[in-house]
């Protein structure tokens, strides 16, 4: 009804020219119908292989004038007021300049003749010389609870047909808060589809229902879906951020909120578990995990690269709720003067969204040179939290060299850990992953299987990055101890 009213406040307001981005080009011309009955004018609508024909009313088949300019001269020529839907017409405005001089002709006679175009497209590139003439209209997304309306019709559809069901009414509530961002139909199908897969709804539906709404909606490019994501069982150490995370886990109780957690800043050395800890707090709150590629933003363009990152900004909303993961989000803002002011601009963009964002969007920034963060970022308020990811002391040690051997199915009985995690001080989980899968190569060409010798002379060859860059992490050490929060203890 919402949108019945829009359209109609739209269309009253003597707007020649109306813009409807969408796919659902159905549900646009059924809401015209009732809007057209409303104002009390004719409807017509106009595809390349229909022409144009009348559809307020039944009036037979209708088909002439295929042809885009054929149709605009018809538009323009005739007396009678109407509404005139265009379907998929970006194309024919592209490059065709007569064209757009009938569409601007159309609507500086609106006053005298009262034709109202609606152009719907998937896209449309408004050309400058009828911008004014256009409004934008936007359909409404379904709501959380239209979602659970629409999973529950496709249950009945399906259970009409005779097919058994098992449906965890849970899973249900979950599907709809993750299908939140796309129309109608989308939602429908992959609801559809969650159903039939495998004859049921649980909370397992919810990966693959979170997959395709990714690729439904195009992120492909400096925003990508980590299918990967992790559980803090295989995170050793990191205690207090778990407890952290545990407190503000997405629930009943917290939903209605008016404070919801935006985000956290994991600083530390780089193979510190940073981006596993990212990928475990999706895992943890069972929401899909977006990383933004702060490389990939950059484009030799002018103004590229900010829009490639608005539109990143604006996909990761439609996500909601979600995590996204800004994985070392220095290298995209400390271009300094040397970029033309394009990481300032970068920065900007960043700030306004962190403070006017209305969607459950939890950010999780990585970071390893401190020195490279602007001020503005780094302030109380713009995150909730900023955690130091030291390098893990003698126990932590131990759960890694755990953690990996249970992971490659290792015979425990053949190694110490105590006497493992006193060689490897000073280093990173990644360096001890690294060391372990080393080991295990050197064993396979030795034909024998791996053992604490061989993985002791492996470690022990290892120079890790406590000790190449000492410096630099003491000084990172220093700066982080009264101004973080250390994420071990």
């Amino acid at each position: 009804m919402q949108d019945i009213r829009d359209l109609t406040s739209v269309l009253r307001s003597n707007t020649p020219i109306v813009v409807i981005e969408t796919y659902e080009e159905h549900r646009v011309i059924e809401l015209l119908k009732r809007v057209s009955s409303v104002l009390y004018q004719p409807l017509f609508s106009w595809s390349i292989t229909q022409g144009l024909t009348r559809v307020d009313k039944l009036m037979g088949t209708q088909k002439f004038n295929s042809e885009p300019a054929d149709i605009l001269g018809q538009i323009k020529s005739t007396e009678q007021q109407g509404i005139y839907i265009l379907c998929d017409f970006h194309p024919f405005v592209a490059d065709a300049p007569k064209n757009v001089r009938l569409l601007k002709e159309i609507a500086l006679e609106y006053e005298s003749l009262k034709h109202t175009i609606v152009l719907v497209s998937h896209a449309f590139e408004i050309p400058p010389e009828i911008k004014r003439y256009c409004a934008h209209f936007r359909l409404s997304l379904p709501n959380t609870a239209q979602l659970q309306n629409l999973i529950y019709e496709q249950v009945d559809k399906v259970r009409n047909e005779g097919v058994m069901l098992d449906v965890d009414d849970s899973a249900v509530i979950k599907l709809a808060e993750n299908l939140r961002g796309l129309t109608f139909d989308d939602a429908r199908r992959l609801a559809h589809k969650a159903i039939v897969d495998d004859g049921a709804i649980t909370h397992s539906d919810v990966d693959m229902v979170n997959k395709g709404k990714f690729e439904l909606l195009d992120m492909e490019g400096v925003l990508q879906f980590e299918y990967d994501t992790s559980d803090f069982s295989q995170v050793a150490g990191l205690h207090n951020l778990k407890q952290w995370l545990k407190h503000r886990t997405p629930s009943g109780r917290t939903k209605n909120l008016k404070d919801q957690p935006k985000g956290i800043l994991l600083l530390g050395v780089q193979g510190s578990g940073k981006s596993l800890a990212a990928k475990a707090v999706a895992g943890m709150w069972q929401r899909p995990l977006l990383r933004l590629d702060m490389g990939g933003l950059y484009n030799k363009y002018i103004g590229e690269t900010e829009k490639n990152l608005r539109h990143a900004l604006e996909l990761a909303d439609l996500m909601s709720p979600c995590v996204l993961w800004v994985d070392e989000i220095e290298k995209g803002l400390s271009g300094g003067s040397s970029d033309d002011g394009v990481s300032t601009r970068i920065l900007g963009t960043i700030l306004t969204w962190m403070a006017e964002r209305k969607s459950e969007v939890f950010m999780v920034a990585t970071a390893n040179d401190i020195s490279a963060l602007p001020p503005e970022l780094m302030r109380k308020g713009r995150m909730d939290e900023i955690f130091f990811v030291d390098l893990p002391d003698d126990e932590i040690r131990r759960a890694i060299f755990l953690i990996h051997a249970k992971r490659r199915e290792l015979d425990l009985s053949l190694f110490n850990l105590a006497e493992l995690s006193g060689a490897s001080q000073g280093f990173s989980g990644a360096e001890i992953e690294q060391a372990i899968i080393s080991a295990i190569y050197t064993a396979r060409a030795s034909e024998q299987e791996l053992n604490q010798v061989l993985l002791i002379a492996e470690l022990m060859k290892t120079r890790p990055l406590s000790v190449v860059m000492r410096e630099k992490l003491s000084a990172l050490r220093e700066w982080a101890s009264d101004r973080t929060v250390n994420a071990h203890k």
